[in-house]
């Protein structure tokens, strides 16, 4: 049989393999962690991306839930990929993935390291990027939103801080408020613009704004004329409203609770989670809306919808600006505060 040669790929899959083992002895028989730790990276490291090629393979295989996929995606053998996750499981003492006939799942101890392996890799890709911006003079943050600021003054005045700052870069990132608090949390944002406040000791807070839930209308509606709508008046109407795990859902719905009523007596004809698209659907008569004030006023004063005040509703809120207590730039935070009231309250 003729002899074939081993690809370098295939030759460094194996002598990873060796070398971990023989690492996870000497460790085990010494004790030696400082000494065998800087080896383990190097031999993890599978490109200059990569802080650890099995923390980048748990990653990949809890999103892919199977190992095929996962492999193919790493451009790894399966045993390889099957390796890494035995050697974290050997790390951790505890099994990461629940592996059986039409299961594949974390267990509760994958998620933790599934958490944490996040946030590692976005604090290495973070050292990097801070790095090379040191090099290039250039501050650069990422800032999340949710669906309702998309609509709002913050991200026109986050726009001209861009503009007016030649040595800053910003990336704005629109998620659900309790994806864009884990990004927050795992250093994947530097800061977010959420509505209220969740508890955390590793949070500080800016408020921003004070905010408030209105009801919307078209021009053509009949309410249009009215300066105010009651409850009993919104439940003859079909309503277009934002999802149930929406910040401002959840704030209308305890409102209502509040008063001794519920959203199940409510004509809900529609569930949207862009507030774009529910504006549209109003202006076009489809329906009425309850949505932050912030989010409708520039269509307000362009003459394009409609917006009243609900009878026995306080439906008040803060804007708040939330970041790590480590985060060094708070000229940054204030400069955006300045420029934001500025466009809110020119004169």
């Amino acid at each position: 049989m003729e002899d074939r040669p081993v690809s370098p790929s295939s030759l460094f899959e194996i002598l990873s393999f060796l070398c971990y083992d023989i690492l996870d002895l000497f460790n085990q028989k010494c004790n030696l962690w400082f000494f065998c730790y800087p080896f383990r990276i190097f031999i993890g490291k599978r490109g200059k991306d990569m802080l650890d090629a099995k923390l980048e393979t748990l990653l990949v295989v809890a999103d892919c839930k199977s190992f095929t996929k996962a492999a193919k995606l790493l451009s790894l053998t399966q045993p390889a990929v099957s390796h890494h996750i035995e050697l974290l499981e050997r790390e951790c003492n505890a099994t990461l993935f629940l592996r059986g006939k039409g299961e594949f799942r974390l267990t509760k101890e994958g998620e933790i390291a599934v958490t944490y392996a996040r946030r590692l890799k976005a604090l290495h890709q973070k050292m990097l990027s801070k790095i090379e911006d040191e090099k290039r003079h250039i501050s650069r943050f990422r800032i999340g939103i949710t669906h309702t600021s998309e609509n709002n003054t913050i991200t026109e005045a986050l726009a001209k801080y861009a503009v007016q700052s030649s040595e800053v870069s910003i990336t704005i990132i629109t998620e659900p408020i309790n994806i864009l608090y884990d990004m927050l949390e795992n250093y994947e944002l530097d800061i977010a613009i959420v509505e209220g406040k969740r508890l955390s000791a590793k949070l500080n807070y800016f408020m921003l704004d004070t905010d408030y839930l209105v009801c919307v209308v078209s021009n053509e509606n009949p309410l249009s004329k009215q300066s105010m709508v009651t409850v009993n008046e919104l439940k003859k109407e079909k309503m277009i409203l934002r999802l149930p795990t929406s910040a401002t859902r959840k704030l209308f719905e305890a409102s209502l609770l509040g008063i001794n009523e519920s959203i199940d007596g409510f004509n809900v004809s529609l569930e949207v989670d862009n507030v774009g698209i529910i504006k549209d659907l109003v202006r076009k008569d489809f329906g009425i809306s309850v949505l932050p004030k912030s989010a409708c006023i520039s269509d307000f004063k362009k003459a394009k919808l409609k917006i009243l005040p609900i009878e026995n509703l306080s439906m008040m809120r803060e804007m708040n600006i939330a970041y790590h207590k480590d985060f060094s730039h708070l000229e940054v935070i204030k400069d955006i505060v300045q420029l934001y009231q500025h466009l809110i309250l020119p004169n």
